[in-house]
């Protein structure tokens, strides 16, 4: 009987999403060598059924796929956006950022679908595969740990161990849960319905979100699709049963409502992907790590995309733990030393918090009917766009250019 397989690497990640996939070719294009397991076939995860979602990459994480090697084949799939607008309800004051002048003249971000950013990511580890072992399907048998390193036993027996363990594996962290770190959750009883739509006018760049007592309704400039219309993707948020009630709808009958939402704006639309539900809620764990494994992404927190934020803090995440870890390699440091982690748990914790809370009270303060809360609401729009230092200082948030950035981030070598 053949001995079971032991993989030795020098970082192990748990999880190959997005995150944990950018995670590996970060390290991978740096020269370390990256074991990144995930328990579903690349395949299925390339498929519209798989994930409908579009994902907004803020102009500092464009930096971060930069640094994947990815960005480039990535361009001719995302749309820029060149200009925000944000209205609520059916206030005449509204905010709106142009990039030449809020954002200093680059993109603030740009949309690309969830399922094409994979591709390209799968793509990219494959190219790196001197640094970078991707094994999927893979199941995880047990996690095991000794004083020099820590690991996975796979259901097939195959023993994979590094002194640095990383979970990037979502939510439901498997890795977080063997490590016993307790989350905070709230469930904001909303459901977040997305789809991509066609329609009649140009976007012209625009990204557009728009307050309703129920929650954000966003729609967010995309490329042109295969019959060379103008698309949109579109974020709409309702509560839980009258989400359940959309999702419902006839086609007709989803376009006829689209359709009232949208305005006249970009001329007649209709949706042109499956709309799909996603329940919304905040989550955030009590630690980002453990001995000799750190937490990444939505395995370490998860907020409401009422700012578009998500994946942009899991990037903030990828370009400090990289940092760390390279820097340590080069001085010849134990990457799972509780120095390292201990560092790299201070340098995300205050942004994240930052963004969780931020994204919290916006909603709460958005999505209500409360005479009083409007008119506050309306007296903090007008005050925001006539105040142009306050209007750049958002901007920069939206960029994910605010705070102190990694070496990557600021188009930097690791």
């Amino acid at each position: 009987m053949a001995k079971p397989k032991h993989i030795k690497t020098t970082v192990l990640i748990i999880g190959g999403g997005l995150s944990g996939l950018t995670l590996a070719a970060v390290l991978g294009a740096a020269g370390v060598d990256v074991v990144c397991i995930d328990r579903d076939p690349p395949v299925s995860q390339t498929a519209l059924k798989y994930d409908g979602r579009t994902t907004a990459i803020s102009y500092a994480s464009h930096k971060v796929l930069q640094a994947a090697g990815v960005w480039k084949s990535l361009l001719a799939d995302c749309e820029p956006i060149l200009d925000i607008r944000v209205a609520d309800g059916n206030s005449p004051l509204y905010l709106h950022f142009a990039s030449t002048a809020d954002g200093g003249g680059a993109p603030f971000g740009w949309i690309i679908e969830n399922r094409l950013l994979r591709q390209a990511l799968f793509k990219n580890v494959r190219r790196l595969k001197k640094h970078v072992r991707h094994l999927a399907p893979a199941e995880i048998k047990e996690f095991i740990r000794d004083n020099a390193s820590v690991g996975v036993v796979l259901k097939d027996g195959t023993k994979i161990t590094a002194p640095l363990m990383v979970g990037a594996d979502g939510r439901q962290s498997a890795t977080r849960e063997w490590l016993g770190i307790a989350v905070k959750k709230t469930d904001y009883h909303q459901t977040a319905i997305v789809c991509n739509v066609a329609h009649a006018l140009d976007h012209e760049n625009v990204a557009v979100e728009h307050f309703r007592p129920a929650g954000p309704f966003a729609i967010l400039p995309m490329t042109r699709g295969d019959k060379k219309e103008y698309r949109s993707s579109v974020v709409w948020t309702e509560h839980g049963d009258d989400a359940g009630r959309a999702l419902k709808l006839s086609s007709a009958d989803f376009d006829k409502r689209l359709q009232e939402l949208f305005g006249a704006h970009l001329g007649k639309v209709h949706h042109v992907s499956p709309p799909m539900g996603y329940p919304l809620g905040l989550m955030h764990a009590e630690r980002y790590s453990g001995d000799r494994v750190a937490l990444i992404a939505e395995a370490a927190h998860a907020v409401h995309p009422i700012a578009g934020q998500g994946l942009n803090l899991s990037m903030r995440d990828i370009a400090v733990l990289a940092e760390l870890v390279v820097d340590h390699l080069k001085l010849g440091l134990d990457i799972g030393a509780p120095a390292l982690l201990k560092s790299y748990e201070s340098a995300r914790r205050s942004d994240t918090v930052l963004m969780a809370g931020v994204t919290d009270i916006l909603n709460r303060l958005f999505s209500n009917n409360l005479q009083t809360v409007r008119a506050v609401r309306g007296l903090g729009l007008g005050m925001v766009e006539k105040l142009p230092v306050l209007k750049r200082y958002f901007a920069k948030q939206a960029m994910g250019l605010s705070g102190v950035s990694p070496r990557i981030i600021r188009g930097e070598g690791l």
